[in-house]
């Protein structure tokens, strides 16, 4: 397993050009596999509970340079643990939950870095903006100014074909360079985070600047019984 790891992500770094960033996600995922990814030059790992996170931060202490990135879903509740853990916070989905985020990264005397996510299509199990209360929400989330704002994350629904999932990916593009032209002060632009472990070649294709890949590095995750394969 740990030669099989590394070969992956050697593979997939061939595959990625030099400019989009390699997010590999780790929910359900040992540290010691952790540990071989790291050794395979992975510094960004993406997890989706606090508490699992919250573990293994303290499990990997030895190894400083590892960015933190949240990707699952954020209730409020545990918003301020999640601003201590992570330095990115991939999925705002609300103009409360920002607005929330902001206040604490004050209290924090800390700047996360932010993507708001956003449901291009309409998807009833996907959180996120639609793209009208988004650009509804721009002056306001304007003023957040304890949050880097720093682009969009997005999922596309299950089921969509690869020519609508390109499509899918650059609508967001789009709409992520419809806000950047309106010269908001504290809402940049400049990353896209999208595409999964079956999606992230047309992702990378419609300009992802970050990918959050997790089976196709580590395989299938058992949990409680079942076998996952998201990310």
């Amino acid at each position: 397993m740990t030669n099989q790891i590394a070969e992956r992500i050697a593979l997939i770094r061939q595959q990625l050009p030099a400019t989009v960033r390699l997010i590999a996600v780790t929910k359900q995922v040992s540290v010691e596999a952790m540990r071989v990814a790291y050794q395979a030059g992975i510094r960004d790992f993406g997890e989706s509970r606090i508490q699992e996170a919250a573990s293994k931060q303290q499990q990997l202490q030895d190894l400083p340079d590892i960015t933190w990135h949240l990707i699952g879903s954020l209730q409020s509740n545990k918003a301020k643990r999640a601003v201590e853990l992570f330095q990115w916070i991939h999925s705002l989905d609300s103009l409360k939950l920002a607005q929330r985020l902001d206040r604490l990264a004050q209290e924090l005397c800390c700047r996360p870095q932010v993507c708001l996510q956003v449901k291009i299509l309409s998807d009833p199990n996907k959180s996120g903006w639609t793209i009208p209360d988004l650009l509804a929400s721009l002056p306001e989330l304007n003023r957040c100014h304890n949050l880097q704002i720093e682009g969009l994350m997005a999922i596309p629904p299950l089921d969509l074909n690869d020519a609508e999932i390109l499509n899918f990916f650059e609508q967001t593009r789009d709409l992520a360079d419809k806000i950047r032209q309106q010269h908001w002060s504290n809402l940049q632009m400049h990353q896209l985070s999208m595409g999964m472990s079956d999606d992230y070649q047309l992702a990378v294709q419609a300009g992802a600047t970050m990918v959050r890949l997790g089976r196709i590095i580590f395989g299938d995750r058992v949990y409680q019984g079942a076998v996952t394969s998201d990310q």
